[in-house]
């Protein structure tokens, strides 16, 4: 959510005018139909931004618009390192977290409120997230576990002013969500994965990598000490993905995924119809809050 980037989360700050606002804006179609893509996502992101922007304003406190995505190279591979040329630009992603934590001391929102009285620092966090004081929302998420936010304060102001039903998307957003991560973790429980990843490790110790899974192989690279390491993580990572591909390690994980996740999909449906009806209701929103931002 974009309160939760605006003090401590990771951003940058976007160099971009009014008028390349309108045109991003412009360029986005509302199709009922489909999930949103990365431009629709972009939109929604900056105008709550810009509504949190306003409100806090308002209440005494400077925040500024930063990007949903700050580096557009970095990805995620959940399963296995399976890109062959990302790994070999970027190995396991080591040097991107030097840039994540360069953006991260960088944001004017995080420098913003390091500046501010700890008295302030409080009020400022009221005025974003809500009174501790006031009405709690709450929903059971699929595993289980209660997830409860503030009914109060410009964050919930401005996905009320945008989605219309605050209650409803966060319920809806909270449920979505969360099924994202159980697919993953259910994953990695079945026999076909785990399968699957006996030969990828069998791939790699043929290579000279003796790791028994690509977790072992990311963490053991998680912080490369200098140059030999980091071109090491590189063959390391070059191999992983290669052997992600021959061994169908890459095929086998992102087969289980549509399957599991079309059966939570199935599942949970009422959630994602609700969901996708309150993004695209809110794109319409979304798209004149940026134009005039």
């Amino acid at each position: 959510m974009a309160g939760a980037a605006l003090f401590g989360g990771t951003a940058c700050t976007p160099d971009r005018s009014a008028e390349s606002r309108r045109v991003k804006a412009s360029a986005v179609s509302v199709d009922p139909t489909q999930p949103l893509t990365d431009r629709e996502k972009d939109v929604l992101h900056e105008a709550e931004q810009l509504l949190i922007q306003a409100c806090m304003s308002e209440r005494g406190f400077r925040t500024w618009v930063v990007p949903r995505v700050p580096l557009p190279e970095d990805r995620d591979f959940p399963y296995v390192v399976d890109d062959v040329r990302w790994a070999g630009d970027h190995g396991y992603g080591s040097e991107l977290q030097k840039r994540r934590d360069q953006v991260r001391s960088s944001d004017p929102n995080r420098r913003y409120f390091e500046r501010l009285s700890p008295q302030e620092q409080e009020l400022a966090l009221d005025a974003l997230h809500g009174r501790r004081s006031a009405r709690q929302l709450k929903v059971t998420a699929p595993n289980g576990m209660t997830v409860a936010r503030f009914a109060d304060g410009c964050t919930a102001r401005a996905q009320e002013e945008l989605y219309g039903d605050l209650r409803a998307w966060f319920r809806a957003g909270t449920i979505t969500d969360a099924l994202g991560d159980m697919n993953r973790a259910r994953v990695f429980t079945e026999k076909e994965f785990k399968d699957s990843a006996r030969d990828w490790s069998a791939c790699m110790r043929g290579r000279g990598f003796p790791y028994a899974t690509p977790h072992d192989s990311r963490r053991a690279f998680r912080k490369p000490a200098d140059t030999a390491s980091r071109k090491k993580e590189i063959r390391t990572a070059v191999a992983e993905a290669e052997c992600a591909v021959s061994s169908g390690l890459s095929a086998t994980a992102h087969r289980l995924e549509q399957r599991i996740g079309a059966h939570l999909t199935d599942e949970y449906a009422d959630e994602f119809r609700n969901r996708l009806r309150l993004e695209r209701a809110a794109l319409k929103r979304a798209r004149s809050t940026v134009e005039n931002g």
